[in-house]
């Protein structure tokens, strides 16, 4: 008797690709610049978009998309400011896949966005592994973390274009150091980006939104 053996994780990132790739077409024909903002919880990702939205409103028609786990407290605190939000509740799943997307994209006039904003789950491991069809992959991490992320999760930050380093106003009271942590993106081959940031006080968030609206020009 032939036993056949199956990858159940080749099988499922290979049915991810297929929605991935729907999407990325879907993105380019309504020439929609798309980012996949992906970190632990906890590292400001929606304070960073926050922050953010007073640099890209005046010039892009934008769109957001949250995951979670659960709640909506995230996109709550995102709506209201003009653009449109849609709440993604993956109830255990660790990370947005490209389906997802899909239908989030449903509740979208695809027609009047030009920038598209995902801020996925909170975790270092499975975002950086499913793809939507994004056309940029941007990693946070926090001070408070510690030094030692980019060593133990690294095809989350191999794979990201940008990796903005957060709550450096905290950095004198944590075990961080800014010196090492790009020593190691560097050791991995890492071309990123890198943009120093204390999002809740707003310090470094121009260099970033500059950075992204310069990439999203140049898209279109």
């Amino acid at each position: 008797m032939t036993i056949k053996k199956i990858d159940l994780n080749t099988s499922i990132l290979a049915n991810n690709e297929i929605w991935a790739q729907k999407n990325r077409e879907l993105f380019d024909t309504h020439g929609i610049f798309t980012v996949n903002m992906m970190s632990s919880p906890g590292s400001g990702k929606t304070t960073i978009i926050e922050k953010s939205l007073e640099y890209f409103i005046p010039h892009f028609k934008m769109g957001i998309i949250v995951g979670d786990i659960e709640t909506t407290e995230d996109a709550n605190r995102l709506k209201g400011r003009g653009v449109p939000v849609v709440q993604i509740n993956t109830h255990g799943a660790c990370h947005l896949d490209a389906r997802m997307i899909s239908g989030a994209l449903n509740s979208f006039n695809l027609e009047e966005l030009d920038l598209l904003i995902v801020e996925n789950v909170g975790n270092l491991v499975c975002p950086a592994d499913f793809s939507f069809g994004e056309d940029l992959k941007v990693a946070v991490l926090s001070t408070p973390e510690g030094n030692d992320k980019v060593r133990k999760y690294p095809d989350m930050f191999r794979k990201s274009h940008a990796v903005i380093i957060n709550k450096i106003d905290l950095i004198d009271f944590v075990d961080f150091n800014l010196d090492r942590v790009e020593r190691d993106l560097k050791n991995l081959g890492s071309r990123a980006e890198i943009f120093p940031m204390a999002a809740s006080k707003g310090q470094g968030v121009e260099a970033w939104c500059q950075w992204l609206m310069s990439k999203v020009r140049k898209a279109n």
